[in-house]
């Protein structure tokens, strides 16, 4: 394994961080707990969940993946090995079974203090609002269109300081962002320089071969700012492993399971994936593993986020750590780039 630090932490990170979003649906409890146990033993310390997890969000199944990590930790006394992140769930329909509070100070604590009893540790290393209050384009979202009579006051000043307070109590560590685009992670950080407040260490969004959108002007900040990527969906929900263009796809794949889910899958995020196959192809590796090792090589990566629903898919993940992408296929990646950018925003 490859490690790193928390950017302005001396927290030691594997650059494989452990995605938990499909325990408690499309995995069960013993499934997790093996997927838990084979992560750290092949060095991944990092590992991120949410009060929102397992995904889809449903009211019956609501935290129901923090439970299950909460419960390995029981079983296995393993909380110091691990370098835990959970998020507190923004507003909006999707949540609505959780609280529609925002991130307000009853919000905030609410939100901790469940997620640790849940979780069973008194501590988080890594606290994260899990997406913007504010009316903004996330979630696949391409551009931003201002909306005038927006109900949303700027709030970042008070949100720092009711994470300052539970930073202060001990609950948690360091905080975060995730889904926030560039205007919004440089309030924080301002916020944080001018009045003496916590500092969002890192930014947990989308990136993949077919969404670079983070390229277009956060990678600037992240470097600029030494504010760390954590890459969600590298693999775009299982597209990037080219099983639903070869048509090998399992019936418990997570597109097949919840056809909604289509960011990754119009027209044309389907025939760049193709041209990416054949890229990997011909330089004799999987999709999966050419997919993964991109992400892991930018230079504004702190650590990738991978999921698996199988052993197997959880080990090639891990394995594409040692892979290096030659300069060959670099130019055929940023090739297929120039002429079909960021399909899948």
């Amino acid at each position: 394994m490859k490690y790193t630090t928390l950017p302005n932490t001396d927290i030691k990170v594997s650059k494989i961080c452990l995605g938990t979003m499909t325990w408690g649906n499309q995995n069960t409890q013993e499934e997790g707990f093996a997927q838990m146990d084979y992560a750290l033993d092949k060095g991944v310390n990092f590992f991120d969940c949410a009060e929102l997890y397992p995904v889809p969000a449903t009211a019956e199944t609501y935290a129901e993946t923090e439970r299950i990590i909460g419960n390995w930790f029981a079983k296995t006394g393993h909380r110091d090995k691990v370098v835990l992140a959970s998020k507190i769930a923004g507003t909006g329909d999707y949540t609505a079974h959780i609280r529609t509070s925002g991130f307000s100070k009853e919000a905030l604590n609410e939100a901790v203090n469940n997620s640790l009893k849940r979780l069973q540790t008194d501590y988080l290393d890594l606290y994260q609002l899990h997406w913007p209050e504010r009316k903004t384009n996330f979630f696949g979202v391409r551009d931003y269109k201002h909306i005038e009579d927006e109900q949303w006051d700027d709030n970042f000043n008070e949100i720092l300081h009711n994470l300052n307070d539970i930073i202060k109590s001990g609950k948690i560590r360091q905080v975060g962002i995730s889904n926030e685009n560039s205007w919004g992670t440089m309030r924080y950080l301002q916020e944080s320089k001018q009045h003496n407040l916590p500092r969002m260490i890192t930014i947990q969004n989308a990136y993949s071969l077919i969404n670079r959108v983070f390229e277009s002007q956060l990678s600037e900040v992240s470097h600029r700012e030494n504010i760390g990527l954590l890459a969600y969906s590298p693999m775009a929900f299982g597209v990037l492993s080219g099983k639903y263009i070869k048509g090998t796809a399992g019936e418990n794949a997570r597109l097949k399971l919840f056809p909604r889910f289509a960011r990754y899958s119009n027209d044309q995020a389907t025939e760049a994936t193709k041209r990416y196959l054949k890229i990997a192809e011909d330089h004799n590796m999987s999709l999966a593993q050419m997919s993964l090792a991109f992400v892991n090589e930018r230079p504004f990566l702190t650590s990738n986020i991978i999921g698996a629903t199988s052993i197997e898919q959880l080990k090639e993940n891990i394995d594409s750590i040692n892979m290096s992408l030659s300069d060959e296929v670099m130019k055929a990646i940023d090739a297929v780039h120039a002429e079909i950018p960021n399909p899948a925003p």
